[in-house]
């Protein structure tokens, strides 16, 4: 048994996304049915559905940071009920027996984590289908609580571009005293500035465009450098203990690894490919610095992450959109035309015609 439900999906990496109906499986013993309110627009699902990763399967529904109300529980769910706020990120199953899941880092699992979509259920085989749509069907061990006080629209990037800054923060051991540095001011960088901010470390922003001061200021920056002005470049060489790189796309690291102090990291959160130009292992070999990378987090972790947001009163910069503006949203995307992530109100999709 099934149940069909609208959503929107991609049928091509060339098509725009549109109506689709979506066959939902019947839930089992441990799953919780969600209503979803908000959808965050990641960049992964952009690239996704444009096939730039070259794994797409399609028909594709898109969307990992869900935010919604629990309408059903399982016969053996005990942690949720009807009526609760909750979330899904950009994980639905994991082995749940390696090494990784045992260090609760589900995203690491050695036997391939299940994506909330473009992936593959571990029980029945079909493709997993994400948030672009009324409901989504969730083991309750990958089902999220919401802080109470925290606005729907604003929490639902937490459960990607929060975690995906929040994990590195955490791993190194971010607090009062750190030096912080955010290379890029945008879905990822703009959750990384607030939350650094709010673990007490000195936070700084690396932009390559002049004009960000003030709002960079305002999410928790205490200072602004211009990547491009080796005289500033200058003026904070050794000083951070971690940066943090959120840009999604390939570019030159070697001006940021003097600026690490020693022993510190530069840890990658937004880019996924070849790095152009070679980095030089110099400044590594001789003052003990990394390059590290680090992908989403785990489902405590996230659960952590925002049991700390619901305590600062931390929630992403969101303009809302009607899902049927999806396609204009990711042209806007690739023009960085957000401050600083789209949100579907999923309202919107009653307004479709019924499938």
């Amino acid at each position: 048994m099934t149940t069909a439900v609208r959503a929107y999906a991609a049928h091509s990496p060339t098509s725009p996304l549109g109506l689709f109906k979506l066959d939902r499986r019947s839930p089992r013993a441990d799953d919780v049915v969600i209503e979803i309110l908000y959808c965050g627009v990641c960049h992964s699902d952009l690239h996704s559905v444009r096939n730039d990763w070259g794994n797409a399967t399609y028909p594709l529904v898109p969307g990992h940071e869900i935010v919604g109300r629990v309408v059903e529980v399982g016969a053996e769910v005990t942690r949720f009920k009807t009526g609760d706020r909750v979330g899904v990120g950009c994980l639905v199953d994991s082995c749940r027996q390696c090494s990784a899941c045992g260090k609760g880092w589900e995203q690491y699992c050695e036997s391939g984590r299940v994506d909330t979509y473009n992936s593959v259920d571990r029980l029945d085989g079909r493709p997993t289908q994400g948030g672009y749509s009324e409901k989504i069907i969730v083991s309750d061990a990958f089902v999220l609580k919401l802080p109470d006080k925290l606005d729907l629209a604003g929490t639902a990037p937490l459960l990607c571009a929060g975690i995906t800054t929040y994990s590195p923060l955490r791993h190194w051991k971010v607090g009062p005293g750190s030096k912080v540095a955010v290379v890029g001011l945008g879905g990822l960088g703009h959750m990384a500035l607030k939350l650094a901010r709010a673990m007490g470390a000195e936070v700084t922003l690396f932009t390559r465009s002049p004009g960000k001061e003030a709002d960079a200021r305002r999410l928790g920056a205490h200072r602004v450098v211009l990547s491009t002005d080796e005289t500033q470049l200058d003026g904070v060489a050794g000083r951070f203990d971690l940066i943090i790189d959120t840009v999604p796309y390939v570019h030159d690291l070697n001006p940021y690894l003097p600026t690490l102090a020693t022993g510190g990291t530069l840890v990658l959160v937004g880019y996924l490919g070849p790095l152009d130009p070679a980095l030089n292992s110099a400044p590594l070999v001789l003052g003990r610095k990394a390059v590290a990378g680090s992908l989403i987090g785990g489902i405590a972790e996230t659960q952590e992450m925002l049991d700390f947001c619901g305590l600062h009163g931390i929630t992403s910069d969101t303009e809302t959109i009607a899902i049927q503006d999806i396609n204009e949203a990711y042209e806007r995307l690739l023009r960085s035309d957000v401050k600083y992530r789209f949100v579907i109100d999923m309202a919107s999709l009653k307004q479709e015609a019924a499938v």
